[in-house]
């Protein structure tokens, strides 16, 4: 029977085996999956421009690059209308927007706590650039 500290991280560290924590979150956890996700989320089906305009600041490379490997774990479908040019779009699957709950609130926690964490960080670099050690490294 396991421990009631047990949890499937820590199992999953004991194991021999791939962490299949760390594999979804290699996956869902970079900033432009979680942007595309979001935004495929709120607009839908949406074509390949709208949606790099949309998440801003992407390079049609690493935008490409990014819907490959959501559409390679079963998160988005792509879908290419006939005509020319032949019009791709993109939209979450069931799977993707299973996620929208969860990005969603970590957005949320985002926004609501981005003064706190910039105050952190700036306290953090004073600190650093004082030469003194963080109260958090402290021993």
């Amino acid at each position: 029977m396991p421990s009631r500290d047990e949890t499937p991280l820590t199992t999953a560290a004991r194991s021999r085996e791939p962490c299949p924590i760390r594999d979804v979150l290699d996956r869902i956890g970079d900033k432009w999956s979680v942007l595309i996700i979001l935004n495929l989320g709120k607009r839908g089906e949406t074509r390949f421009n709208e949606l790099q305009r949309a998440v801003g600041g992407i390079s049609k490379r690493m935008l490409s690059k990014s819907l490959q490997s959501l559409e390679r774990d079963g998160l988005v479908a792509r879908t290419v209308t006939d005509g020319y040019p032949p019009a791709v779009r993109y939209a979450l699957t069931a799977l993707g927007r299973s996620l929208g709950d969860p990005i969603a609130s970590l957005a949320a926690w985002a926004v609501a706590h981005r003064d706190a964490v910039a105050r952190a960080r700036e306290a953090f670099d004073t600190l650093r650039a004082a030469g003194e050690r963080t109260p958090w490294r402290q021993a």
